[in-house]
């Protein structure tokens, strides 16, 4: 384990600051200029429609009547937890498991304050093919969806060969 936060993986926690920032900034906007299921059409493949999700990822038991609000309060707070216990046990130097992590941390807290003060998570990303729509997301979820894969595919990089000491 690293001996000071700085040469731990928590050096790169401004990243999940930064994601919250930008996700709760984007969530505002939406909420201050859109009505629920407003849409403005953006490209030929994609909207801005403030939507609600009172469920997980893809409206995941959204209609199973409010307790899921605070198993998904819980599910957030405690990865937030172990991953921040993992940041400080590694090196500021495993960028791809750092930032990960962070991405992580920082969307779980965006969609988690979303929760607590709403009662939902307000999304607001729409892509579509002709009729046929993506599930709409938002800047939390973009960021943990980039974290997971990251860190699936640190799982299969090779790992690097430590080097020999040459004995005396």
């Amino acid at each position: 384990m690293p001996t000071s936060w700085k040469d731990s993986g928590l050096r790169w926690y401004f990243v999940a600051v930064l994601v919250f920032i930008a996700d709760q900034l984007s969530k505002q906007w939406v909420l201050a200029n859109f009505s629920l299921y407003e849409s403005v059409n953006i490209l030929p493949f994609f909207n801005f429609t403030y939507v609600r999700n009172y469920g997980a990822a893809f409206s995941f038991l959204s209609d199973a009547g409010g307790w899921q609000r605070w198993l998904f309060t819980a599910i957030a707070i405690g990865f937030s937890v172990v991953l921040t216990y993992w940041l400080r046990r590694q090196s500021a130097s495993e960028w791809r498991l750092n930032l990960a992590y962070t991405l992580v941390i920082g969307g779980a807290i965006g969609n988690l304050v979303d929760r607590l003060m709403h009662g939902y998570v307000v999304d607001f990303i729409d892509f579509y093919w002709k009729t046929s729509h993506y599930p709409a997301f938002n800047i939390a979820d973009s960021a943990i969806c980039v974290g997971a894969i990251l860190m699936i595919w640190d799982a299969f990089k090779q790992p690097k060969p430590e080097a020999v000491e040459p004995k005396s």
